[in-house]
């Protein structure tokens, strides 16, 4: 059955791959952007933005169903998180509303189990508050760390790998998905209504990864046996002043991200996990760490 499907978050890295698997499925997309894009069939650019409520309606208008990927995952302080997760998705469920929209895809984050940790979590966690309250036919995802060809925030760990090390949190789990899987269960969701609950995908591993067993599978990607580091909250906080002093607004490393790095157990919930017959994971890590290996060297970020 082909469908008209709203974006958010369609230029960013979960959202590029949403959008193609839309469309190779015959999905009709419109999706927002803050600057032009290039023409492709079957695809409407929105230009605006997560509080342009205008160019929030014409997203909306014709759709049925919205999946709303975007949001802000580095910002300088609370209220700019709040502002980018917690504001927009309530503009956006706004104008869904208003549009008479029902279904509603909300892509939000394992941080919003533990809102005291950080800003972020806590700005997710807000955000997920507005899914709830709406009256709309939602499901909230919970995705753990995403990554695949294209990301570009776990690219320093492949670098470090390269050189035999794996700078890591203290001793803990954690889960993890590549984004073809995950875009698989956004668009599953448009498909497939399992009602209002709160999913939490990962690849498939029992009980997650160990951030030892994590590093040693990065290693394995980049040909390289390594030694994990684990560091204590201090250290990665030294670190964090570091990237930020080096890179700025571009660090990888922030001060609000040590704040759940250190958080000893980032595993999916079995409770919340998709049931089978409406989606599994299908990339096993191990391959899948491989594949973003080589798109990294195929496009010189690894040397």
């Amino acid at each position: 059955m082909t469908r008209t499907i709203a974006i958010t978050g369609g230029t960013g890295f979960v959202g590029k791959r949403l959008i193609d698997l839309a469309l190779s499925h015959g999905q009709s997309v419109r999706a927002l952007t803050r600057r032009a894009q290039p023409d492709r069939a079957g695809l409407a650019w929105i230009e605006g933005s997560l509080d342009d409520t205008d160019s929030l309606a014409r997203l909306v208008d014709g759709a049925e169903a919205t999946i709303h990927v975007a949001g802000v995952v580095n910002a300088p302080s609370l209220p700019d998180f709040l502002r980018g997760n917690a504001g927009g998705t309530a503009n956006v469920v706004a104008a869904a509303a208003a549009a008479g929209v029902r279904r509603f895809v909300h892509v939000s984050s394992l941080s919003a189990r533990e809102p005291r940790l950080s800003h972020y979590g806590q700005s997710k966690q807000l955000a997920e508050a507005e899914v709830r309250a709406s009256g709309l036919d939602w499901t909230i995802v919970r995705p753990p760390a995403i990554y695949g060809p294209g990301d570009l925030e776990m690219l320093d760990i492949f670098r470090i790998a390269r050189f035999g090390l794996a700078v890591l949190p203290p001793t803990g789990t954690m889960s993890i998905i590549h984004v073809d899987d995950l875009a698989r269960l956004l668009l599953a969701l448009v498909e497939r209504d399992p009602g209002r609950i709160i999913l939490d995908p990962d690849d498939g591993v029992p009980g997650g990864w160990t951030h030892d067993a994590f590093a040693r599978a990065v290693g394995a990607a980049v040909g390289r046996k390594v030694l994990p580091l684990p560091l204590p909250k201090g250290l990665l906080s030294l670190a964090a002043r570091a990237d930020k002093a080096l890179r700025g607004t571009k660090a990888k490393l922030t001060q609000d991200r040590v704040g759940y790095m250190v958080h000893p157990d980032w595993t999916s919930d079995p409770a919340h996990r998709p049931d089978r017959d409406l989606w599994s994971a299908e990339i096993a890590t191990p391959a899948g760490l491989a594949a973003t290996a080589a798109w990294y060297r195929a496009n010189g970020l690894l040397g």
